[in-house]
């Protein structure tokens, strides 16, 4: 029903083999998943971020903005977001995570367009589990990014963190197009790396997808770790890691 609108690696029942099994929680990256030209047409709708259109949040957890509201949405914005809580993606969405019952959110709370700044970070979190305005339970969370051209060395990457947040278990570079579909759960870190550059923004577009509450569900916000915890290796090792072939890193560790 959808083969017009995403493109996807494999068949839904080995996508959701592949949800389930991945570490260090349930999650999913797939590349071209939507077609180009819809996530180009929605760059270039995008207004500067001096715009009143935006929020901007600006504390010791994170540096990014977002959309005011989804009532500012562009044409082609209002369209992808409009699909992407449709029927058709909801059920393929349940088919890949296993997860039925999904409920979208139209008013993109606490969603839609998210830009990391250069300087921006988001330190290491789980998402709270409640959406403000319904009150529904928050089960996944995806993201599309928007970066033409992003080198690793520009930072802003997805880090995934084990269950108590003490170790980095995956890196997802957010190079356009990539797609990222992850469970949302108490224990459930990740972290987005400061963006290293002095001229450009990390971009992406987010949304949230809800079940109704369970009988002992309690809302809470996000969970930060304790900051014992974080950046507990310098950044620039953290790079070295990702980018460097682990001969290169064995010789410099005899080095020193």
């Amino acid at each position: 029903m959808l083969t017009d609108r995403v493109s996807l690696p494999a068949p839904t029942s080995e996508m959701y083999s592949r949800y389930k099994n991945a570490v260090p929680f349930p999650h999913l990256v797939i590349d071209n998943l939507f077609p180009t030209e819809t996530l180009e047409d929605m760059l270039e709708e995008l207004p500067p971020l001096t715009d009143d259109k935006w929020v901007h949040d600006r504390n010791a957890q994170s540096v990014k903005s977002n959309f005011r509201s989804a009532v500012d949405l562009g044409p082609k914005g209002y369209q992808f977001a409009a699909f992407l809580n449709s029927a058709g993606f909801l059920y393929l969405l349940s088919e890949m995570t296993g997860i039925w019952g999904l409920l979208g959110d139209p008013y993109l709370g606490g969603a839609g367009y998210h830009v990391v700044p250069a300087g921006g970070k988001f330190e290491i979190h789980a998402d709270r589990n409640t959406d403000m305005n319904t009150g529904l339970f928050r089960r996944l969370a995806m993201l599309t990014y928007l970066n033409h051209d992003w080198d690793p060395a520009l930072g802003g990457q997805l880090e995934l963190y084990n269950d108590d947040a003490t170790k980095c278990e995956k890196v997802v570079e957010p190079i356009f197009n990539r797609t990222l579909i992850m469970e949302i759960g108490d224990k459930n870190f990740h972290a987005v790396r400061p963006v290293l550059s002095d001229t450009r923004s990390r971009m992406s577009f987010a949304t949230y997808y809800h079940t109704v509450g369970e009988k002992d569900f309690k809302a809470h916000s996000s969970i930060y770790a304790p900051t014992f915890y974080q950046q507990k290796e310098p950044l620039g090792r953290r790079l070295a890691k990702d980018l460097l072939p682990p001969i290169v890193l064995k010789a410099l560790k005899s080095v020193k």
